[in-house]
């Protein structure tokens, strides 16, 4: 049995692999290792009192998925419901997921962890977590599994604008919602042009006095209706949802990735098809005014917009965008740059996370501290220097989910390669022909920008000009190529024997 379940003190406990964070990535990686790794004990840690990451962090109005959930959902269990979903049904699927594969007793909710330390001569990972009540619990394990996502969850990015401390009203980050904020009656100005922006807006038009929405400059959306027509055709033959959910799935990615390939050989035909969508909604001048990107497509993520939701509200005159920066904010609002001045009761700024590199937990390996932008990484998941550790970083074009599967696919069949070999540690180092590789960023900011990522580039580990040390970002490539990884190639180094048979470590789990 769990000796979280017995009730047993935590400071002395030993598992195969420790899981990080209890979200859309730690469920599945905990579903994976169950299922293709049914002897490895295992737990999960999460800081949170329950499930769900950024569903259950993310309490603004009418958040959702930005992403379909035939995608976004996981391989394995189907999604029964509308393509976007809001946080609300994306947690039920997930708590679906733990329950359906009796996963809870593996959790250990209220666990934030505030260091990892490796130790070679144990080949060992001796993680430090502070739990709610304040006291402190020790795991070992041989294989620390990082889904954690990519961002802080107990903040959001806020720039430091002028002014801000005279501002009579509130300001509010969507990411820290709070439960009193009273906006209905108000003037709300919601700063910010993504997906949270585009999602926010709607939800709260109605019940404002007006909403206007500030951007720096305009992003690109899909808008149309929230159904799948393939989907409805097959539920109306009563076909089964497992079937419909792997054709709906297929279907959607093939569909992906010609979109992907033609917003790179074709951006201005593509350009002028997505303006073609908003201009449906709220005609040429507004979109040539106030929906018009400078860069080209998927440059940055493009949400899709159900029912055009955002444009309607905006056409209906409870809500009406503003371009441009902001020199100061103001005891009443904000001044731009251009002299106009928005007037506001609440402020939103809606402008994006904060990256967060590995959760922002300390790294020790052998008493030193990890500073992971001196390292190199392995296909976005491994790194040089760091023995027995895997981060889950999904997709920027595709839904995160997809990796996490691809990813739990790899882990679980490298520890059954470990076990085959009768070794204990696995780290990834650059080949001979490698010594001499460019050290790149982690993405190529000609390729992909969002700010968050630029920002936090220089945290990141660095990549490489070869596939094998580099996230790609391709699902259409990965899902091929990652399966296809030879264990026993020169890049992995494995070590220390096993100690099965020694006793010197108990399992629980």
């Amino acid at each position: 049995m769990d000796r979280a379940v017995s009730g047993a003190t935590p400071a002395d406990e030993h598992f195969d692999v420790l899981i990080v964070g209890a979200g859309i990535s730690g469920i599945g990686a905990a579903y994976h290792l169950r299922d293709q790794c049914p002897d490895k004990s295992y737990v999960v840690l999460d800081a949170l009192d329950g499930c769900g990451g950024t569903w259950r962090t993310h309490r603004y109005p009418g958040v959702r998925s930005d992403s379909d959930l035939y995608t976004f959902g996981y391989r394995f269990k189907p999604w029964i419901g509308p393509p976007i979903a809001a946080a609300s049904a994306i947690l039920d699927y997930l708590e679906e997921v733990i329950a359906e594969n009796d996963l809870a007793r593996h959790i250990r909710y209220g666990h934030r962890i505030v260091e990892a330390a490796w130790d070679t001569a144990a080949a060992l990972w001796t993680v430090r977590a502070r739990r709610n009540d304040g006291a402190e619990a020790t795991f070992t394990c041989n294989f620390l599994w990082m889904g954690q996502g990519y961002y802080r969850h107990d903040q959001g990015y806020t720039p430091e604008w002028p002014g801000m401390a005279g501002f009579k009203g509130r300001i509010v980050h969507p990411q820290s919602w709070p439960d009193d904020l009273d906006y209905h009656g108000k003037r709300i100005l919601l700063i910010g042009s993504g997906a949270t922006a585009a999602t926010l807006l709607p939800a709260i038009a109605d019940d404002c006095a007006h909403v206007t929405l500030l951007q720096r400059s305009p992003t690109y959306f899909i808008p149309g209706r929230n159904a799948n027509e393939l989907a409805d055709q097959l539920n109306a033959l009563d076909v089964d949802p497992a079937w419909t959910h792997e054709i709906v799935r297929r279907k959607l990615l093939q569909d992906q990735a010609a979109f992907t390939l033609r917003a790179r050989e074709e951006p201005d035909t593509v350009k002028a098809e997505l303006l073609a969508g908003v201009s449906a909604f709220v005609g040429p001048e507004l979109t040539e005014r106030h929906f018009t990107p400078r860069y080209r497509p998927w440059r940055q993520r493009i949400a899709f917009v159900p029912d055009g939701d955002l444009f309607r509200s905006v056409m209906s005159g409870k809500a009406s965008v503003a371009d441009g920066e902001i020199e100061t904010f103001t005891a009443t609002g904000v001044r731009l740059k251009s002299g106009e001045t928005l007037e506001a009761d609440i402020i939103v700024t809606a402008t994006g996370f904060d990256l967060s590199v590995l959760g922002d937990i300390p790294i020790m390996v052998d008493g030193r501290p990890v500073d992971l932008a001196d390292s190199v990484t392995y296909r976005g998941m491994m790194f040089t220097g760091v023995p027995n550790l895997i981060w889950v970083f999904g997709y920027f074009r595709a839904s995160w989910t997809l990796r996490v599967d691809l990813v739990s696919d790899f882990v679980c069949r490298l520890l059954k390669h470990m076990d085959d070999r009768g070794v204990r540690k696995v780290e990834v180092a650059l080949r001979p022909e490698d010594q001499d590789m460019p050290r790149l960023p982690w993405v190529d900011p000609d390729d992909f920008n969002p700010g968050y990522l630029m920002r936090g580039m220089s945290r990141m580990p660095k990549a490489g000009d070869k596939p094998e040390w580099r996230h790609t970002q391709d699902y259409w490539a990965e899902r091929t190529a990652l399966p296809k990884i030879d264990l026993d190639g020169p890049e992995f180094v494995y070590g220390s024997k096993s100690l099965s048979d020694s006793g010197a470590i108990t399992r629980t789990g």
